[in-house]
């Protein structure tokens, strides 16, 4: 069985960072891309970032691009999402999510993701 697990988010002030990191676990994902999305009350879900199957290309939000950055360690089947300088309006339920097939490329569409974690809360206070 395939599971998702995220952590690192919490509470936090305007300017100060996080990193929060994604557990994949039930099978290897060593070829699949992996990508964080975040919702905020009342809004749909965003993206926020893609990492290729190697990590070598990412892809960016226009919202978050500079300040936020994706990784991967394909060793341990685990995604990293860095965030920087972060403001009240990056206050969210981020959720990683990975394909569930072979993709050399950045997925940017929620529809195309197969697997997902049960989120963690991001609340910046201003």
């Amino acid at each position: 069985q395939v599971q998702l697990v995220e952590s690192g988010g919490g509470l936090v002030q305007a300017g100060d960072s996080l990193r929060l990191s994604c557990a994949a676990s039930g099978r290897t994902f060593s070829s699949f891309a992996m990508g964080w999305f975040r919702q905020a009350p009342g809004k749909e879900r965003e993206f926020v970032a893609s990492a290729s199957w190697n990590g070598i290309n990412t892809w960016y939000a226009d919202s978050v691009k500079g300040r936020f950055t994706i990784s991967r360690d394909v060793a341990v089947n685990t995604v990293y999402l860095q965030m920087n300088s972060l403001k009240p309006e990056d206050t969210a339920v981020y959720y990683c999510a990975v394909t569930g097939y072979s993709i050399s490329s950045c997925v940017t569409d929620h529809r195309r993701y197969d697997y997902w974690g049960q989120g963690t809360q991001v609340t910046v206070s201003s």
